[in-house]
């Protein structure tokens, strides 16, 4: 009998058959972009030449690039407003919250489909949703009607049992998952969770744990609509669009796992991947520099009432700076009104803005050698701004505590008391979302926002260098840095490009340009992290022809295929280690490029061969002929 996934992706089914591993078009209800995806995202729609999205809802959200140290972020600002209004877009401005918490709480709703040009769009499966993350150009083209397409997956459950300990939250839960499964170890899945424990969890707590699947690479990850969703959409006043919908209880899973929520412990992940955990206990009085709490992880009113709790009439070491960042203005609202605010700020927490702030690099950047404790996602080297710090990923209610101890510190000891968000009337207020249907309203594009560039066909013989070899898993932060330096060119393809993998080889665009482009060898994983399409569209900009590696993250191995850059596995994984880089490479495309073949990559200068394999679609293999999915649809 189906799972929870099956359901709606079968009553969502547009193109295909549901067989595992085969590709499926599934029909879109709802997107949402934010300010460092979206204004490419939009260019691309204007590209496609519609009047109107044609989903349910799309939403335009800025969270991202609030810092406006030059003209660039509010220009982009400007056009997304704009090109909102001609379309039928909501827009949720800034400062009214980052974007999976906003549309947590006024737009999700069990059993609908959402596509969201942010990785962490997953976060709505907390209300039963199945949403994915994936670049721009896929979320242009469902909110111009296309259907999305992605291999059906493989549905693995976690079965949660019993109940957490108090000072044990929802972030140790999803890191446990991040220990069992790996950074790689959904890939090609949807995590489903079930048991009796799902009954003990908020909506937000669930939130956090779908959040993070994106850090197991996963295509999404669900929890089931019962009477907890239906609390939490009745104090968002949306109690309309509740539906019950979970898995048939024979239900018949590809894996399962089991969480015992009664015996898990506080537990952190260090340095530098989301999957490398140890528990607090293990870290007990490790000196700390730098709190971070908030990001779309843990930035809800629950969470930062915990914070609140733990702080309240006590004053932050003198060694640690902390800040917080609330989730959304109805987050900041409700903690003003509480007296929990006064209690922050009283603290000696700095607080900023509604936004996503340090998570993307964009201001907070720790001291040199520091210790950062972080509430985020990801603590990808470099990511912070600073490339000597050692960013660990903890619970709200551990980074609290810590900060007040200047030594990381075991929040079991603090006897926090769990905090019933419900409690209290949430303040529901949507001024700060345009909706507006203007036709003929003139978009203005500022002097940064350049014409999307143009890929060529792909050749019938790829002969190129060997351009950069990088080891496992490579994120799209290593190959497209964000931070407050980078993110204000991501409207200029031409500008931005000078910084692909900049912190991997300083040299790497300027080789591109010599050399005419080339090839780019990887290990394990290549792509994980940000759904970020720049980090496929800035190479193919530089002339990168084909990509070959030991395996690929979902998201950007899609990209890759959308702007016309040929995604390849080894067939022999022992391959990657005769290759060095600046060896001379030739594939041979025409006439070999078929569904189901694998091709030869021959290295020229060794006078070796290695089989490759692409796992392309017949759909897939036309768009990377054409030079990518816009070529394609022209």
């Amino acid at each position: 009998m189906p799972t929870l996934t099956e359901k709606i992706l079968k009553h969502h089914l547009v193109k295909g058959e549901m067989i595992k591993g085969k590709q499926i078009g599934i029909k879109i209800d709802q997107t949402l972009t934010q300010d460092a995806t979206g204004t490419m995202a939009y260019l691309q729609l204007e590209a496609l030449k519609i009047t109107r999205v044609k989903t349910e809802l799309s939403v335009s959200y800025i969270d991202h690039n609030t810092l406006q140290s030059g003209f660039e972020n509010a220009d982009d600002h400007k056009y997304l407003q704009l090109v909102a209004q001609k379309y039928g877009i909501k827009f949720s401005r800034a400062g009214n919250g980052i974007c999976h918490q906003v549309h947590l709480e006024r737009f999700s709703a069990p059993g609908k489909t959402l596509l969201g040009s942010d990785s962490h769009t997953p976060t709505s499966g907390a209300m039963a949703m199945i949403a994915i993350g994936a670049g721009g150009l896929d979320v242009a083209c469902a909110m111009a009607g296309r259907e999305f397409y992605l291999k059906s997956p493989e549905v693995v459950k976690v079965e949660l049992l019993h109940r957490l300990k108090n000072g044990v939250s929802a972030k140790d839960i999803i890191l446990e998952v991040l220990r069992l499964l790996g950074v790689k170890g959904g890939v090609g899945k949807v995590i489903e969770y079930a048991g009796e424990g799902v009954k003990t969890l908020t909506v937000p707590e669930r939130s956090t744990i779908t959040n993070m699947g994106a850090e197991l690479g996963a295509t999404t990850s669900i929890f089931p609509s019962d009477e907890i969703t239906l609390a939490f959409l009745k104090a968002q006043g949306r109690e309309e669009v509740f539906v019950e919908i979970s898995a048939d209880s024979d239900a018949v899973y590809d894996q399962v796992y089991t969480v015992d929520l009664a015996k898990l412990q506080p537990l952190a992940a260090c340095p530098h991947s989301p999957d490398n955990i140890k528990t607090i206990e293990q870290l007990k009085g490790k000196k700390i520099d730098q709190v971070c709490i908030g990001s779309c992880t843990n930035s809800s009113y629950a969470d930062l009432m915990k914070v609140a709790n733990i702080l309240k009439g006590k004053v932050v070491n003198e060694q640690v700076s902390l800040t917080i960042s609330p989730g959304s203005r109805q987050v900041y609202e409700m903690l003003a009104r509480s007296g929990a605010l006064q209690d922050l700020i009283s603290s000696g927490a700095r607080i900023l803005e509604s936004v996503c702030g340090p998570c993307i690099g964009m201001g907070q950047s720790p001291s040199t050698d520091a210790v950062s404790l972080r509430t985020f996602n990801r603590n990808f080297f470099g990511r912070s701004g600073t490339k000597s710090a050692n960013i660990y990923l903890v619970s709200p209610e551990t980074a609290a505590y810590s900060a007040l101890r200047g030594v990381i510190s075991n929040p079991v000891e603090a006897k926090v008391e769990k905090v019933d968000f419900l409690r209290e009337e949430l303040i529901i207020d949507d001024r700060m979302i345009i909706e507006e249907f203007t036709p003929n309203i003139e978009v203005v594009r500022g002097p940064n926002i350049k014409p999307l560039p143009k890929n060529i066909e792909l050749e019938d013989v790829i002969n190129k260098k060997v351009i950069l070899k990088v080891e496992d898993n490579i994120t799209t932060d290593h190959i497209m840095p964000a931070g407050a330096k980078v993110l204000p060119y991501r409207s200029n393809i031409e500008k931005i490009s000078e910084f692909v993998f900049y912190q991997v080889d300083a040299n790497f665009s300027e080789n591109c340009q010599r050399e005419n482009g080339g090839i780019i060898v990887g290990g394990e994983n290549y792509g994980q992290g940000s759904s970020r399409e720049h980090a496929a569209l800035a190479p193919m900009y530089l002339g990168i022809k084909a990509v070959i590696v030991n395996s690929f993250a979902r998201i950007h191995r899609q990209n890759l295929i959308n702007f016309g850059i040929l995604p390849l596995v080894f067939v022999n994984k022992s391959d990657y280690n005769k290759i060095t880089q600046g060896d001379n490479l030739e594939i041979v495309t025409k006439n070999c490029l078929l569904e189901g073949k694998t091709l030869l990559a021959k290295n020229i200068t060794k006078n070796q061969e290695y089989q490759v394999e692409h796992n392309l679609s017949t759909q897939d293999i036309d768009i990377v002929k054409k030079g990518g999915l816009l070529n394609y649809l022209s």
